[in-house]
């Protein structure tokens, strides 16, 4: 079904068959003046956009040495005119005698083909790594010497490209510093082409950007300790049933038991069917819980000890083969910080994709406390054996303690405070366990000497 509709104005609108998605074109009549005018805006539209297009380009291509310049060329003629100094049109030939000789330097295309290969994409935070820059010339002409800007990160990295003939290659190698755990942005990469004197460049960008992962610093946590990790096997329990490893009791049977678990013995003594409970066994299923909220922590650096904290009882966890679940609060905006709640979890599944999501997590104040994350882990995550509050040295143990009451009576959560040259310890606080590190270090000794039981 097709309709038409026409108004007074002169505007047709005209819809096609309204089955399944209705489409809806309009047809627009101009005649006499208004027709004229229309064509005078579209012209006086394309001009303007004209304008701004050359004048961006122009603003692009001259440095501040040669707004000097410019500036100085009409100064120089101005005040000739206006006075009849001749020193004054001396002065304004000069400067743009300078910028006409270096128009030529921007003339051609760039026909640069350029390469830049890292020798690896993922780092530990204090680490270096290496990359190879190769720059050709694919054109059939040799090309200018030029400048290759390589942003990494927040800093910037400048290659000289030396004169290149046809077919010629330059290759170089970079060094690239990693000296904080994040995730470093390589690019885009532009290279620019100018005078000797930096009056006027013209720059070409490559869009291609690249990212360097630098991993948190971890220290091995040994499987064997006498520890919370060694429960390999699994815990047991008090949940009971009906089909496990480890034998509870023995009931009657009632209709809808499988008979694979009915206990002869006790059936032929008492004459009716008896059948076998269980206590159900977990395997150990490690949640791990990080505070994002920068201002339970003394320093940024506290702060990097309480990831790498984290890190390393995750990859130990993983390289053990455990279930493992990271959990921090998601970034809320500041206005809906008492009404929103939110976490995110990290990827677990291998230690690469762990890390890679630990470089890119960052402190703020627009985060959920602690507590509230704790409570959405143990809701989001079920058959938790034990769990671990990462935090700074501003939180107290009393609001550890209210974390902890999220979780259920089997569940043992063990709190982990970075204080930054504090003593190494643990000690008992009712629902759970505090256990303070003051270097990165400490958590490795003691989990090696079981004081963590």
């Amino acid at each position: 079904m097709y309709e038409r509709t026409e108004t007074q104005y002169g505007h047709t609108v005209t819809g096609t068959r309204t089955r399944g998605a209705t489409v809806t074109r309009y047809a627009t009549e101009h005649t006499g003046m208004s027709a004229r005018v229309e064509a005078g805006r579209r012209a006086v539209g394309r001009v303007r956009a004209a304008v701004t297009g050359a004048w961006k380009a122009v603003s692009d291509t001259i440095n501040p040495a040669g707004w000097l310049l410019v500036a100085t060329t009409v100064a120089g003629a101005a005040a000739a005119i206006a006075w009849g100094w001749a020193e004054g049109w001396v002065v304004a030939a000069a400067a743009a005698t300078l910028l006409a000789l270096c128009v030529p330097f921007l003339l051609g295309r760039h026909s640069y083909q350029v390469s830049l290969e890292f020798d690896r994409d993922r780092v530990v935070a204090g680490a270096e790594l290496g990359a190879g820059l190769e720059v050709r010339n694919a054109g059939q002409r040799p090309a200018l010497p030029a400048l290759l800007d390589i942003p990494v990160g927040e800093g910037l990295i400048e290659a000289h490209v030396p004169l290149l003939r046809s077919g010629s290659e330059h290759r170089e190698t970079l060094t690239i510093a990693a000296p904080k755990r994040g995730v470093i942005t390589v690019g885009p990469m532009t290279i620019g082409r100018g005078d000797p004197l930096g009056i006027v460049q013209r720059d070409h960008t490559w869009p291609d950007v690249q990212h360097i992962y630098v991993h948190p610093v971890t220290v091995p946590i040994p499987s064997t300790s006498a520890g919370l990790l060694r429960d390999l096997e699994g815990v047991v329990t008090s949940t009971i049933v009906d089909s496990d490893l480890a034998f509870h009791a023995i009931r009657d049977y009632v209709p809808g038991d499988s008979r694979r678990h009915v206990h002869w013995k006790s059936t032929a003594k008492t004459g009716q069917l008896m059948v076998r409970q269980y206590e159900e066994t977990r395997r150990s299923r490690i949640a791990i819980a990080l505070d994002l909220d920068i201002t339970e922590y003394a320093s940024e650096d506290e702060f990097e000890m309480a990831v790498s904290t984290a890190a390393s009882l995750a990859l130990q966890a993983i390289r053990d083969g455990r279930e493992v679940v990271i959990t921090s609060s998601a970034h809320i905006p500041r206005y809906a910080v008492d009404r929103v709640h939110s976490i995110r979890t990290l990827p677990t599944l291998t230690a690469t994709g762990m890390l890679d999501g630990m470089s890119a997590i960052e402190s703020s104040e627009d985060v959920m406390p602690l507590e509230l994350v704790a409570g959405m882990t143990a809701q989001e995550t079920q058959h938790l054996s034990m769990v671990f509050l990462v935090t700074g040295s501003q939180m107290s143990v009393a609001r550890l303690r209210k974390a902890a009451v999220a979780f259920s009576a089997d569940v043992t959560v063990m709190g982990v405070r970075a204080e930054q040259g504090a003593e190494p310890k643990v000690r008992t606080a009712r629902e759970l366990k505090v256990m303070t590190v003051g270097m990165l270090h400490d958590l490795s000794h003691l989990m090696l000497r079981g004081s963590i039981t």
